[in-house]
């Protein structure tokens, strides 16, 4: 880790005075052919060893760049004139922190990103729960609305006809998913095929709001964090998000015939 480490800075250090050299250059208007003279010449490769080399720096380089740019996302500004001090006490010897400083000082950046992340998780979650609750409120209020003992909100849309659904059983259904603004994360209508699945292996709101249904039945569900993914974020689902399905049932196998 620790020869990777300044292999990096090594890389860091020729793309920063490069960068440094390009800002701090006077901008002086010259002829263009006098500019096309005065253009820096390519790397030459005298071998593929060369290139290896000159491909390994800039592959640190880059990785190195964003490494420098990501703590500043959080206001953790690191100075590149100071990296690149660094890089060339390093290497002539002379670093003015001992190799414990060293390891101490990125142990506790490494902790500041991640509380500073943390944080931005955690209020982003707070707000997301908070538009979910305002959502819901608005929600129930609508004509139709009904809201069940575990805070399941549901309109019907098209009733069906036959045998509602076991949380055993296993359903086919046509649905699309979205967040409170409109946002699509999901739809079976979009896949150009149903969803087959056992009703008691999905969200807690599905498995309460499907039981509800018919074949041939359409609702509109709007569900709680709490009856979905709850805290958990992923991508596409914020942590604290209140769901809304368009559900249509389009037929339900029951345990007993699945077994057959």
């Amino acid at each position: 880790m620790k020869s990777l480490f300044k292999v990096s800075l090594l890389a860091a250090t020729v793309m920063l005075a490069v960068g440094c050299q390009k800002e701090e250059a006077p901008k002086e208007v010259k002829p263009t052919a006098q500019v096309e003279a005065e253009a820096p010449k390519a790397v030459v490769f005298k071998s593929e060893d060369d290139k290896a080399a000159y491909a390994i720096g800039v592959s640190f380089a880059n990785y190195l760049s964003a490494s420098l740019d990501k703590p500043a996302e959080f206001g953790i500004e690191l100075k590149k004139e100071l990296v690149l001090k660094g890089i060339e006490q390093a290497f002539a010897d002379k670093a003015e922190l001992t190799e414990d400083e060293i390891r101490q000082t990125l142990e506790s950046l490494d902790q500041r990103v991640a509380e500073t992340m943390q944080k931005q998780v955690e209020e982003k979650a707070a707000a997301t729960k908070q538009e979910g609750d305002a959502f819901r409120a608005e929600f129930e209020k609508q004509e139709g609305v009904v809201k069940a003992d575990s805070g399941l909100l549901y309109q019907v849309e098209a009733q069906g006809e036959g045998e509602q659904p076991k949380e055993t059983d296993t359903v086919v259904v046509h649905y699309k998913g979205t967040l409170i603004d409109g946002t699509q994360f999901d739809s079976s209508y979009d896949r150009g095929e149903p969803a087959t699945f056992p009703l008691n292996r999905v969200i807690p709101g599905w498995t309460e709001g499907v039981q509800l249904m018919k074949p041939g039945a359409k609702y509109k569900f709007v569900i709680p964090p709490e009856l979905a993914y709850g805290e958990q974020d992923t991508p596409t689902i914020p942590a604290n998000s209140t769901l809304v399905f368009e559900v249509e049932l389009l037929s339900v196998e029951n345990e007993q015939a699945s077994g057959q």
